[in-house]
């Protein structure tokens, strides 16, 4: 490559035709050229090196320029990341890696999906194919995108272009917008609890109302408009003193908050209570800038202190003081009687046969009996005695100031007890019903502080019980033998609990049999040998189980029983046939699984189902006549008969008579026994034949104890019986040698 020659070349260049004569050659320059080329060499040469020094200035702000670049690139308080087209990230700063908590190694040639959380996983598809076919124009979003185990909300702003090489990149700008998001969802709480049900107001340091929500302007009446600007003062009932609220703000100012009940006046002039909780607000010095108030309307619940109180301590139904303020007030009588030295009375009262009125005439009728009881009690006792309802039909009086004497004070409680008798006996008008109820009373002295309160109730309690033993509609007073009579009770209940996990029931059998002699079954009858007092009398175990709730499991047991000593009869001729007659208690026949429980029984023990026959007695029938019917029916359709007990001795119906379906009625044995000796129960045997025979039913007598009973029965046309003449109870061993076996 030829280049232009330059004035020093042109210089250095020998001239044509001046020659050294020694060599011929052209004559050497002069000595002022020479000196003339060195200037311009020096010249030249200076020029070079400030030609060098030029460069050198401008690399060294080249790269100081570039340094400057990549610290802001690297640096900036935002995140940069390109993107290809597919999403990968190809170049990304360190605060975008920062944010992200992984390092920028670890972030190039990786897929920018595998950041986004993955529930805006498909939106991030969906906004990147958007963004790419919109090449020019800048979009911005916000996506959550993972950060260690948690995550970030992020503000990206993304630009499609083309580079110089012509390749199609996505340039983001990724803002951490964390705080921000946390900020507005601060603010989003604060306006929603701002609104809330409790009152707010928030006055200046100057106690100035600034801004109070809606359930304020609800509680005081006033709209926001009247309040803001005004004092808090403008709210005051009058029924606090300035020294009580010198003490509120004192207790403000010394420890920042205060919180109490404050009776306010309302704009309609009402003066309410409510609870008040005042706080002060400081900024960072300490200095009080603000005060917030929540106010909350306690009014109503006020009001409902006062219902709570009157339930507390008073019966709803009947307003007397329930046990609650009976106790307070004989814990008062207690300490009266210890100054005035004379004897107090507790009268225990409870109503006979209750149950039956709220079963066959509904509760309401029972509670309006209730009612008309109170009234009739408070009626018979001294304006200074207190007469209380414990629950359910049971009635405590309290009498003080009776008298010093014993007899006297006795004397006294036994006038006031049989005044009471007198009252209650008298017929009660329920609405459309007359009816008619009798007492049981108990009673027990008391003076000074000689027994524990729960002691005299509980003397009173078995007193009372006493006086139904006694009949009923009478009155007893508490002596030691009740005492002993009450834990001997206590004490069968106990062993009674345990008397079927450790085996001591034993069934019994009592034949019955045809006029011919013929035995077609027995009754299955519950004994207890009790491993000390030996056999228990029925009469006195069975009742007590059926208060406790032991009958159920008890019945079950004895439905088991018989069931399986059935089956084991089917294996002998004399017995194969037999038909087996089992009691069942109105807990046990109402239970909803009674018809389950016997089908599972019999499935159990594989015998005939018409081998077994459920007695009742006319009081199980008439609890629930519908279940009743039900059920029998439901039984009646697998072979199972039915045998009414007792028959006569309640109050039959006979109009729900003809719709169960009954296969024998029992004749009870106290008509039996009065078989010629008393006209009227001779007159009921007949009737209750003769009501057999046209229902279709057999008619079975019991407790048939002579032949004169036998002939006479027969005679009417009853040719089933049971009773000692026929066979006496016994048990299994003995009953199975009676038939042979």
């Amino acid at each position: 490559m030829n280049s232009k020659p330059t004035k020093l070349d042109r210089q250095l260049k020998p001239r044509s035709g001046v020659m050294d004569r020694r060599t011929r050659t052209p004559t050497e320059p002069s000595p002022h050229s020479v000196e003339k080329l060195l200037h311009e060499l020096r010249v030249h040469q200076i020029e070079l090196e400030m030609q060098n020094e030029e460069l050198q200035h401008a690399r060294v702000s080249l790269e100081a320029s570039h340094n400057r670049y990549l610290n802001l690139y690297e640096f900036a308080p935002v995140g940069y990341l390109t993107l290809t087209p597919e999403g990968k990230i190809i170049e990304i700063n360190l605060t975008a890696a920062a944010l992200l908590g992984v390092e920028r190694n670890n972030l190039v040639n990786r897929h920018f999906a595998g950041l986004v959380v993955p529930k805006d996983s498909d939106r991030w598809h969906r906004l990147l194919k958007n963004i790419l076919e919109h090449e020019g124009e800048q979009k911005n979003f916000e996506l959550m995108l993972k950060r260690d185990d948690s995550y970030i909300h992020a503000r990206l702003d993304c630009l499609p272009v083309i580079t110089d090489d012509q390749t199609p990149v996505l340039r983001i700008t990724l803002t951490d917008i964390s705080e921000s998001k946390r900020a507005e969802e601060e603010l989003r709480i604060a306006a929603v609890a701002f609104e809330a049900q409790e009152g707010i107001m928030i006055t200046n340091a100057d106690k100035v109302m600034l801004r109070v929500n809606r359930a304020f302007t609800d509680i005081t009446g006033y709209s926001a408009e009247e309040l803001v600007g005004q004092m808090p003062h403008m709210f005051k009932s009058g029924r606090h003193s300035e020294t009580f609220y010198a003490e509120m703000w004192e207790c403000i100012n010394r420890t920042g908050s205060w919180q109490g009940e404050i009776w306010d006046r309302r704009k309609s002039g009402d003066i309410y209570p409510k609870w008040v909780t005042i706080t002060a607000v400081k900024d960072s010095d300490g200095t009080v800038t603000h005060y917030v108030g929540l106010h909350t309307d306690i009014s109503t619940r006020k009001a409902s202190e006062e219902v709570i109180k009157q339930l507390a301590y008073y019966d709803p139904l009947t307003a007397l003081p329930n046990r609650r303020l009976l106790m307070d007030r004989l814990q008062q009588a207690l300490a009266a009687s210890a100054r005035s030295k004379k004897y107090g009375a507790l009268l225990f009262i409870d109503l006979d046969n209750f149950k039956s009125l709220n079963d066959h005439l509904g509760h309401d009728m029972g509670d309006v009996l209730l009612q008309q009881v109170a009234q009739r009690l408070i009626d018979c006792v001294r304006e200074g005695d207190t007469v209380s309802r414990q629950g359910g039909d049971e009635f405590i009086v309290m009498l003080e100031d009776l008298s010093g004497s014993t007899e006297e004070a006795a004397a006294k409680a036994k006038t006031i007890g049989e005044k009471i008798i007198t009252s209650l006996n008298q017929a009660y008008q329920l609405t459309s019903h007359e009816y008619r109820n009798t007492p049981s009373i108990g009673i027990t002295l008391f003076i000074n502080h000689q027994h524990e309160i729960n002691m005299l109730l509980k003397r009173a309690d078995i007193a009372m019980y006493g006086a139904k033993a006694a009949g009923r509609n009478t009155l007893r007073f508490f002596d030691q033998n009740m005492q002993e009579a009450v834990t001997a009770r206590a004490a069968l209940e106990a062993d009674l609990r345990f008397a079927l996990t450790k085996n001591q029931f034993r069934l019994y059998f009592q034949r019955q049999a045809r006029h011919d002699g013929q035995t077609i079954g027995a009754e299955a009858l519950l004994r207890w040998k009790h491993p000390k007092r030996g056999f228990v009398s029925p009469l006195e175990f069975i009742p007590l189980a059926e208060e406790i709730g032991l009958i159920i499991p008890i019945g079950q047991w004895v439905l088991e029983t018989a069931c399986a000593q059935l089956k084991r009869w089917e294996s002998h001729p004399q017995t194969c046939n037999l038909q087996l007659a089992v009691n069942v208690s109105a807990h046990q026949f109402h239970q909803p699984d009674f018809t389950e429980h016997v089908f599972a029984i019999l499935n159990k023990t594989a015998i005939k189902a018409h081998r077994l026959k459920l007695e009742f007695t006319e009081s199980l029938v008439f609890d629930d006549i519908d279940d009743t019917i039900a059920k029998m029916q439901v039984l009646k359709k697998i072979g199972v008969s039915f045998s009414i007990d007792d028959f006569g001795t309640g109050y039959s119906s006979l109009t729900y008579l003809t719709q169960l379906p009954f296969d024998q009625l029992k004749i009870d044995q106290s008509f039996v026994r009065n078989i010629g000796v008393k006209s009227t129960d001779t007159v009921i045997v007949q009737t209750i034949i003769g009501m057999a025979t046209n229902l279709g039913m057999d008619i079975i007598a019991e407790g048939v104890e002579t032949e004169e009973q036998l002939a006479f029965l027969e005679l009417h046309g009853c040719h089933i019986y049971q009773g000692n003449l026929i066979g006496k109870t016994m048990p299994q061993e003995e009953f199975e040698r009676s038939l042979g076996i």
